[in-house]
């Protein structure tokens, strides 16, 4: 795991990342807080991308696809970055349905969903 400095915030531990910093973008303000769920099987994204259950991917209602957010499972501390390639979830509540991989790596497989929260990254 790397230890990365978010735009002035604390130093916290991200688990997949390569990068040495993240930047907080302008939608930050606009963190959504909410519950999420998983999925691993599926063809074709909403994108047009072949579906890759083990990667870092996630579908959202509204943010554009290639959009990079960063997925705090608020349970645990654990967070994940991943790719919005997909559209959903489409249950009331829900926030943000992640990859099984991106599930894995924030603790979400045992229960199935959790309180997150979603910050949009730049």
């Amino acid at each position: 795991m790397k230890s990365l400095r978010l735009a002035g915030l604390a130093t916290m531990m991200i688990a997949g990342v390569t990068g040495a910093s993240i930047i907080l973008s302008d939608a930050a303000e606009a963190a959504q807080t909410g519950m999420a769920s998983y999925y691993k099987s599926g063809r074709r994204t909403a994108s047009g991308e072949r579906f890759v259950a083990g990667g870092y991917t996630a579908a959202h209602r509204t943010l554009p696809f290639g959009t990079r957010v960063l997925v705090t499972n608020l349970r645990n501390g654990r967070s994940v970055i991943v790719r919005i390639n997909d559209r959903g979830p489409f249950i009331r509540g829900r926030v943000i349905d992640l990859s099984l991989g991106a599930a894995k790596v924030v603790g979400l497989t045992g229960s199935g969903v959790a309180k997150v929260k979603v910050v949009p990254l730049e």
